[in-house]
C-alpha cells in the first residue's frame, strides 16, 4: 500500500491479486448474487485506489479492503430494496462434487438459510466463520465494537442451526429444523432482529 502511494504503478495490481479472490468470495456470501459481488469488488477496489493515501495502517490492508468491499454491499442492499428484480441462475459453471444433487441442494440451503439472516448478522458469520477474520479484525471491518460482533455472529450461528436443523445427520428430511428447540422461547421473535 504504501509503494501504491508512493507512485508504484504496478503496486495496486499486486494488492489487487493477494486480496482480490478473497474479497469477491466474501461479497458473494454478503450479497447472495455473484453478479452483483463482482460489481460491489470492482466498485470497492476504485475507492480503495483512490482513497488509499488516507490508509492510516491501524489496520491491515486486508482488514481496510473488507471493511470497503462492506460498504458497498451495504449500498447494494439498500438500491436493491428500492429496485427489486428477480435474482439470477447461480453459476452453472461450478465443479462438479461427488455427489452433484446433494451437494447442491445442501448449497443451495446454506445459501437460502444466509439470505434469511438480518445483514448485519449473515456479515458477521460469513467474516469470522468463511473468511477467517478474528473478532478485533471483523469489528473494524463493520464499524462495531468487539462485544456486537460476538453477539450477532451468536445469533446467526444459532438462525443457521435452526434453519439448517435438517441437514444434520440423523435428523431426517421431514418439514425441516423441528428438532432443534431455542432456549427460552420462539426464535422468530430473537434471531430475526439484529440486536
Amino acid at each position: 500500500m504504501a509503494a501504491h502511494v508512493a507512485g508504484d504503478t504496478r503496486a495496486f495490481d499486486e494488492i489487487f491479486r493477494r486480496h482480490g479472490e478473497r474479497l469477491w468470495a466474501f461479497a458473494v456470501r454478503t450479497l447472495g448474487d455473484s453478479h452483483e459481488a463482482s460489481d460491489a469488488v470492482q466498485e470497492a477496489f476504485l475507492s480503495a485506489f483512490r482513497a488509499a493515501a488516507r490508509w492510516r495502517g491501524e489496520a491491515s490492508v486486508s482488514t481496510w479492503l473488507h471493511r470497503i468491499v462492506f460498504n458497498a454491499c451495504l449500498d447494494r442492499v439498500r438500491r436493491r430494496r428500492s429496485h427489486q428484480a428477480d435474482p439470477l441462475d447461480e453459476d452453472a459453471d461450478l465443479p462438479m462434487p461427488r455427489d452433484p444433487m446433494a451437494d447442491r441442494m445442501t448449497v443451495l440451503a446454506v445459501d437460502e438459510a444466509l439470505g434469511r439472516l438480518p445483514l448485519a448478522q449473515r456479515a458477521a458469520v460469513v467474516l469470522i466463520d468463511m473468511e477467517g477474520l478474528s473478532i478485533a479484525e471483523t469489528a473494524q471491518v463493520l464499524g462495531v465494537r468487539e462485544g456486537t460482533v460476538k453477539s450477532r455472529a451468536a445469533r446467526g450461528r444459532y438462525r443457521l442451526a435452526v434453519l439448517l436443523g435438517h441437514l444434520r445427520p440423523g435428523a431426517g428430511n421431514d418439514d425441516g429444523p423441528a428438532d432443534v428447540e431455542p432456549p427460552g422461547g420462539d426464535v422468530s421473535s430473537r434471531a430475526g432482529g439484529e440486536r
